[in-house]
C-alpha cells in the first residue's frame, strides 16, 4: 500500500501548495476580509494552524461609535478600538499578516482572486468574508451625533450602563414596538415616540403590551432631540412639544455589506433586517470555499457571537484543506 505524507512547514506555508511556487508573495491559504471581532478570531484560529493567512480591513468597525462593550466574558467595559488592537496583535504572534485596505472586487476559478482599492490583487485558497454590516439611522436632527453614546439601540450593549433613567424608543423600524418591550426591562419610565407610524398602524396585541409593560404612546413626528451641555435631556416634536429623556433607543435600518459574496453568486436570503447569505453551522456559503462570519451573516450578531463565528468558520477551513490535500495528493 502506497503510503502519501503531506506536511506543513514552520513559517506557515503549505510545502505542496504555496513555498514551491515562486510566485508566493500575493499567494495565501486564507484571505479574510475584515479585521473586527469575527474576522480577528478566523485570522487567530488559521495562522495557530500553520496556514498562510492574509486579513484585509477597512478599518471601519460598525461598533466605533461606542466608548464600550459589554457582555463579553473576560472584556466587559472593554473599549472597541483596544479589544481590536490586543486581537491585531495576537494574530502577528502566528504569521498572520494584515494589510490596511479595501477589497473591491472578487472573482473565483480554482482560487479566489481578490481585488484591493490600493492596486493589489491577493489569491487565496478559501476566502472568508466578514465585512458585517452598515446602521442607516432615521434622519433626525441629533440622533446620528450622539449614536453610541446616549443614542443607543442595544439594551443588552448600554443597558445596565443607563438603567433606571428616562428612556425614550423612536419609532423607525417594524421592530419599535419590540424594542421598546425590551427596554422596560431596564427602566419602569419608557416613552414609544411614533414619530411617523400612525396610532393605527399598532396592533391591539401592541397596545395590551406596551400598557402592561408601562411604556407611554406617543404620537407626533419628532423634529429632533434637545441636548444640554453635551447631554441629552429631551425628545422635540414638531409641535414643537419637548419630552424630557435622557436617553433616547432607535433600531437603525441595517444594510448587509454582503457585496463580494453576491460577486461569487452567494445565495442569499430576506429577512426582516435585510438579505444574508445561506450558511451551514459553520458560516460556509453556498460557494464551495467560501465563509462567512459576524453581522456579515445575521443583524443580531454580537461580538461574542462574532467571534465565536470566526473561530467556528476557521476551524471547518482548516479541516477543509487538510482533507482536501490528502485528497489531491492520494489521486496524483
Amino acid at each position: 500500500m502506497e503510503v502519501v505524507t503531506v506536511t506543513r512547514n514552520k513559517d506557515n506555508k503549505d510545502d505542496k501548495n504555496l513555498s514551491n511556487d515562486p510566485n508566493t508573495a500575493d499567494r495565501y491559504d486564507v484571505v479574510v476580509v475584515g479585521g473586527g471581532a469575527a474576522g480577528l478570531s478566523a485570522a487567530l484560529v488559521l495562522g495557530r494552524s500553520r496556514l498562510r493567512t492574509l486579513v484585509v480591513d477597512a478599518g471601519e468597525p460598525r461598533n466605533a461609535p461606542s466608548d464600550h462593550m459589554q457582555g463579553f466574558l473576560t472584556r466587559d467595559g472593554m473599549a472597541p478600538a483596544e479589544f481590536l488592537a490586543l486581537g491585531r496583535e495576537e494574530i502577528a504572534r502566528y504569521g498572520v499578516e494584515l494589510v490596511r485596505d479595501r477589497a473591491v472586487d472578487v472573482a473565483r476559478e480554482e482560487d479566489f482572486t481578490v481585488s484591493l482599492a490600493g492596486g493589489r490583487s491577493v489569491r487565496a485558497r478559501r476566502l472568508v468574508v466578514t465585512t458585517g454590516l452598515k446602521d442607516e439611522l432615521p434622519e433626525v436632527p441629533g440622533v446620528a451625533e450622539r449614536f453610541g453614546r446616549d443614542v443607543l439601540h442595544c439594551p443588552f450593549c448600554h443597558g445596565w450602563e443607563v438603567r433606571d433613567e428616562r428612556f425614550g424608543v423612536l419609532a423607525a423600524s417594524p421592530m419599535s414596538v419590540h424594542q421598546a418591550l425590551m427596554v422596560s426591562g431596564w427602566s419602569d419610565d419608557v416613552v414609544l415616540f411614533l414619530h411617523r407610524v400612525a396610532e393605527e398602524e399598532l396592533s391591539d396585541e401592541d397596545l395590551r403590551r406596551l400598557a402592561a409593560a408601562g411604556v407611554k404612546v406617543v404620537p407626533g413626528e419628532v423634529a429632533g432631540l434637545r441636548v444640554e451641555e453635551d447631554r441629552l435631556t429631551g425628545v422635540r416634536l414638531a409641535d414643537g412639544t419637548v419630552h424630557d429623556r435622557s436617553v433616547v433607543f432607535v433600531a437603525p435600518k441595517a444594510v448587509p455589506q454582503t457585496g463580494l459574496m453576491e460577486r461569487l453568486g452567494a445565495e442569499l436570503q430576506e429577512t426582516p433586517f435585510g438579505a444574508y447569505p445561506v450558511v451551514d453551522a459553520t458560516g460556509r456559503t453556498s460557494v464551495p470555499g467560501l465563509w462567512t462570519a459576524g453581522n456579515a451573516l445575521g443583524f443580531a450578531e454580537q461580538v461574542i457571537h462574532a467571534a465565536s463565528g470566526g473561530y467556528r468558520a476557521a476551524s471547518a477551513i482548516v479541516g477543509d484543506l487538510i482533507m482536501s490535500d490528502l485528497d489531491a495528493a492520494i489521486a496524483g
